[in-house]
């Protein structure tokens, strides 16, 4: 008996919160359309809803409520129990939201009550992060069959090229972290590059990235491929860093300090190694991590400079510290600086950008019975001479490794590379909207310990869809 009482009771509420949000929706139905709500819609005087037949017991029947005195403020929307008595505020509230257009959203018939809300998004659509999908492709010549290519994105034979198809995902969790993903995908698999979660609200001018990330060592290697202004990644990066740049599992901690100009300290710990980063560490050798020297450590100190309205300057040094794949007990270090320069008019009309991009790396490796040193760098000048079209010019250079006693050695990373290296490259780019970029470049390589320079030739299409937000300086 006390379960079929509760089971009435449940049914009388159910038919009075169906019958009071259709009331409500009738009545606003009426307001729209400019006509006056009916005097009689009280759902006290609705036939049967004082009643709610459950099996097997039939409910008595409510009586029904007495007729109220009206006046012409009255209004009939406002909704009532089964006996009459008038729903309480919160009760309202909660129907009233119920029928709001973003309650209503993506349903059948669904809605907006009012001018203001119409363009709303859905609950839905906030859910959803910031998508974006980045792709390059190149069609490549080269006069060597075996070509001196580092990058893990660059063309490395003759004919047609993806050299990646990029997925980036970003999204605001909450007021505390934002999560940002870069899935690439090529024509041999799936390559997780970045997928980290970055603090939005510390005090101190404190941020601190976790997950799987690009260090901020130099200026190159936090960026990627599409933030280039070459089709090919400058050998240095990838003779020292790896083909897919300096990454890894870890903690990053940066402060913007309070100095008169802008300068920014970067510290973070990762994992030493990588199938096709971190070369100059663990790289693909992985040896474990037995103590917290077996991590690797990067720090940095980046600076900004505005010169003038038109004129700018960033400035960086950097510096990596780690075990390399010869032993737990050799380290590895990189010394890093880097330098851009850029001038934009912005004090009167025009499309003219000239921007100096200059980076250097020495590098210390210990190897069994020595240590090996070698210096590593690029420039690069672009200049954007119309809205839509730049050219570009860039010098790459890397010495061969030297040992204690001062002469040039064979290292086990590039064992031909004993001698100088040099390559000159040149590009122009046409851009048809802010979305594709279409460009063409050629290189000339002298690895000087080869008969022959290498030629190479590009024409690469990039192709950006989705909200994908613009690049640092």
């Amino acid at each position: 008996m006390i379960r079929r009482r509760e089971a009435k009771r449940r049914a009388l509420g159910c038919a009075w919160t169906v019958l009071a949000i259709s009331t409500v929706a009738a009545a606003r139905a009426q307001e729209l359309d400019g006509g006056a709500p009916p005097a009689e819609a009280d759902v006290a005087t609705t036939p049967d809803a004082g009643s709610v037949a459950i099996e097997g017991d039939a409910a008595p029947a409510e009586p029904e409520a007495a007729p109220r005195p009206t006046d012409a403020a009255s209004d009939a929307s406002t909704p009532r129990s089964p006996s009459g008595d008038e729903v309480s505020a919160e009760d309202l509230a909660a129907i009233e939201s119920a029928l709001t257009p973003e309650a209503t959203a993506g349903t059948e018939g669904g809605t907006s009550s009012s001018a203001s809300t119409a363009g709303s998004p859905s609950a839905l659509q906030r859910l959803l992060p910031d998508i974006a999908i980045v792709a390059d492709f190149a069609l490549a010549w080269f006069s060597d069959d075996s070509p001196l290519q580092s990058g893990g994105h660059d063309p490395s034979s003759n004919g047609f090229h993806l050299q990646q198809l990029e997925l980036s995902l970003r999204s605001v969790v909450d007021p505390y972290f934002r999560f940002d993903a870069n899935i690439v995908f090529s024509l041999f698999g799936v390559e997780l590059e970045e997928a980290y979660a970055t603090t939005l609200d510390l005090p101190a001018q404190l941020q601190v990235r976790a997950g799987q990330l690009l260090t901020r060592f130099g200026r190159i290697n936090a960026t990627h491929p599409h933030a280039w202004e070459f089709a090919d990644q400058p050998f240095a990066i990838g003779r020292v860093l790896g083909g897919e740049g300096n990454r890894g599992l870890g903690l990053e901690v940066s402060w913007l300090t309070p100095m008169p100009w802008y300068v920014e300290l970067v510290a973070s710990v990762t994992q030493a190694n990588g199938e096709s980063t971190a070369r100059s560490f663990y790289g693909p050798n992985d040896l474990g991590v037995d103590s917290p020297a077996d991590l690797l450590y990067v720090g940095a100190v980046e600076q900004f400079f505005a010169l003038s309205d038109d004129l700018s300057l960033a400035w960086g040094l950097s510096a990596a510290f780690g075990p390399n794949g010869t032993g737990h007990d050799n380290r590895t270090e990189v010394y890093g600086t880097d330098l851009y320069v850029k001038y934009r008019p912005i004090s009167r009309a025009s499309d003219l950008v000239v921007s100096l991009q200059s980076e250097w790396i020495v590098r210390r490796r210990q190897v069994p019975g020595d240590v090996l040193s070698d210096v590593n760098g690029y420039t690069q000048v672009l200049w954007r001479f119309a809205r839509r079209w730049a050219m570009g010019a860039r010098h790459d250079y890397g010495s061969p490794p030297y040992g204690q006693n001062g002469e040039a050695t064979a290292d086990d990373l590039d064992p031909e590379w004993t001698d100088h290296r040099h390559r000159a490259t040149w590009a122009l780019t046409f851009w048809p909207t802010e979305f594709s970029r279409i460009r063409l470049q050629s290189s000339l390589d002298v690895p000087t310990w080869r008969e022959t320079p290498i030629f190479a030739a590009f024409l690469a299409l990039e192709l950006v869809a989705g909200a994908h937000g613009a690049h640092s300086f």
